[in-house]
């Protein structure tokens, strides 16, 4: 959890380089007020709010543009492996594992893997040529303050899109280490290489659908059960996974950065008196 974090607390100071620079442990007590936020927001939305308290006022939307940047580059890593996990359980023939044969199953499987490749080169494209926006967004006639919110996000050279991918492919292993990890406690039988596609569809799965992260946990327990019954028939094991991961990457940050918040509100109240 630490590790998982500590990646995104670093990613989050990069991010911030040219607008605020921030101490580590700043950035890491921003990333835990987000996911405060985030637990009972819309595909944790609310995140970008929690992390912006610990940003200057004057500089706080601008933030939110890098704050999406970040998001924007972990789910490009989350496309790619899940584009290739989908091309993975294709070739094992899922659909007959999972007792779905229908005729019809195996096109729609084939439509949602194509279409996956497309949105990952739409985000992709749009991911490395942010400059091309800035500029059509400089050229609208009442483009007003927005401009100057969204222009933060032309001062990232290639280079430093390319170290913020690195950064959230690393964080990315550490969600399947997870995974891999508590399939081994709850005795899951499915080897490393089988679980970590497996995984990166389940992942793929929960950025595609909208959801609460309070509801995500039934979402989890349902997908993960339809990907690994083919392999596992230890349904409780996979429950429990998904329970744990649950718990260490959301309920327990979360907790934490509630503290953290009510300590900022403190300190900024009795700055006011």
């Amino acid at each position: 959890m630490l590790l998982n974090w500590g990646i995104e607390a670093r990613k989050w100071q990069v991010l911030l380089k040219s607008l605020q620079p921030v101490s580590l442990l700043k950035a890491f007590n921003s990333v835990l007020s987000g996911v405060a936020f985030a637990i009972n927001t819309p595909n944790r939305i609310g995140e970008y709010g929690g992390r912006v308290l610990y940003i200057n006022a004057g500089n706080r939307i601008k933030a939110v543009s890098l704050a999406m940047l970040g998001s924007i580059s972990q789910l490009i890593i989350t496309l790619l492996t899940g584009f290739c996990g989908l091309l993975y359980l294709k070739n094992l023939n899922i659909l007959s594992t999972t007792g779905v044969v229908h005729p019809l199953s195996h096109i729609w499987f084939n439509i949602v893997v194509y279409g996956v490749l497309l949105v990952t080169l739409g985000v992709v494209l749009f991911y490395f040529r942010l400059s091309w926006m800035v500029r059509w967004l400089e050229k609208l006639p009442r483009k007003g303050k927005m401009i100057e919110y969204i222009k933060v996000l032309d001062s990232f050279a290639f280079a430093d899109l390319i170290r913020l991918l690195s950064l959230s492919l690393f964080r990315y292993l550490v969600f399947v280490s997870q995974y891999l990890l508590l399939f081994d406690l709850f005795g899951v039988q499915v080897n490393w290489w089988q679980g970590f596609w497996i995984v990166s569809v389940l992942f793929l799965i929960l950025a595609i659908i909208p959801t609460f992260a309070l509801a995500e946990l039934g979402i989890r327990g349902k997908v993960s059960i339809f990907l690994l019954q083919g392999f596992s028939s230890n349904y409780a094991g996979i429950i429990s996974c998904t329970l744990g991961i649950w718990v260490i990457n959301l309920v327990v940050p979360a907790l934490i950065g509630s503290l953290l918040i009510l300590g900022v509100k403190f300190f900024r109240s009795d700055e006011e008196n």
